[in-house]
């Protein structure tokens, strides 16, 4: 019996969480020879990106657009799909299809975001247990809600010379220990905090220097800066910005700090600094209560809490035997319960299911 056909769905102008996401789950469906097809805002950034599947450029001019919808609704009759899978909120509202006539519509949610836009989808798929939960208090039907996390690649190890060419473009010293963060400069990401906590702690620990690497840009950019500025720590913070390609900077950091606010929903940062082997050192925010365990896989500490996260970062950095053994644990997680191979199943598991496979 073949496997069901999909497609795969999105129409946002930038690249953000969602976006990056749809592009990694392309190429596993790619990789695993799954049949998909892509439909993407004409024009986006997404146009930039290796997509190895075919490739369809649809307008998504605004999330009335009566012209965008029916060219979703051609596609849609011309591919004949099984499953069309939509992403945020312009995508899935240009898609409307019958139920129990033909294709069958899920909307994926990475975010509690209002649900008008995606009631009208017959399938919804959140990626933690925590949004999953809050979509049926919504009033959306329990036995059409469904979990899947996001997976995570593994790592993909630089030659020694790159790491230490970044190293010297960084401009930071070769017995510097590196803390690395990643993410957006926006409210939710906590950078405020992190500031904070750079702040309290010493220029060295255990007599080498402590050095911050932020990869992100965003809004707060300005405001961050000058933050940075009146605390004095310009020449301990490095402003990498936004890379395509995160992985030498994995590979370069000694502890990845993720200071998200509550309202952050999975936090991807915690799937990669796990896959890549680093002590993490995050706050409690949704997605790590309910996938971090404490002095296991990661060092957890309050939300909007600089000193706290101070004291995080320089209890993990002091102690290596902790260190080692919470990213021993991490490593086991991801094998367990994020690889790339666990959660397609799962996706291939729900679409043969949905479509009556």
């Amino acid at each position: 019996m073949s496997e069901p056909i999909s497609l795969q769905m999105v129409g946002s102008k930038r690249l953000g969480g969602a976006e990056h996401w749809f592009c990694r789950f392309s190429a596993a469906l790619a990789e695993l020879g799954i049949p998909a097809e892509l439909a993407i805002r004409a024009g986006s950034e997404l146009e930039r990106a290796d997509l190895s599947l075919p490739l369809h450029r649809l307008p998504f001019r605004t999330v009335w657009d009566p012209i965008s919808q029916n060219a979703v609704s051609r596609l849609v009759r011309r591919i004949r799909p099984d499953i069309v899978q939509t992403y945020m909120g312009r995508a899935t509202r240009m898609t409307r299809l019958e139920s129990g006539a033909g294709p069958v519509h899920i909307a994926r949610l990475g975010g509690y975001y209002r649900l008008y836009p995606y009631r009208h989808a017959h399938a919804w798929i959140g990626n933690t247990k925590g949004l999953c939960d809050w979509m049926v208090q919504q009033g959306l039907p329990a036995n059409r809600v469904f979990h899947i996390y996001n997976f995570v690649d593994p790592p993909r190890p630089q030659p020694p010379e790159r790491i230490a060419m970044l190293r010297k473009e960084l401009d930071i010293p070769m017995d510097a220990r590196v803390l690395l963060t990643v993410g957006r400069l926006v409210p939710v990401k906590g950078h405020v905090h992190l500031l904070e906590a750079l702040s309290l702690l010493p220029a060295e620990i255990d007599g080498r220097p402590l050095y911050s690497v932020l990869l992100g840009d965003g809004v707060l950019g300005p405001s961050l800066r000058a933050q940075a500025a009146q605390a004095g720590l310009n020449r301990r913070i490095r402003w990498a910005g936004w890379q395509s390609d995160p992985a030498p900077y994995y590979q370069l950091a000694d502890l990845v700090v993720f200071p998200s606010h509550a309202e952050e929903t999975l936090g991807n940062v915690i799937l990669e600094a796990w896959a890549w082997s680093k002590p993490l050192v995050t706050s409690r925010f949704r997605g790590a209560r309910e996938i971090a365990h404490h002095g296991e896989d990661a060092w957890c500490v309050s939300c909007a809490d600089g000193p706290a996260l101070a004291r995080g970062i320089e209890h993990v950095l002091q102690d290596p035997q902790l260190s080692a053994a919470m990213v021993a644990q991490g490593r086991q997680r991801v094998r367990k319960a994020f690889g790339r191979k666990v959660i397609m199943d799962r996706y291939l598991e729900l679409y043969r299911e949905l479509a009556g496979r």
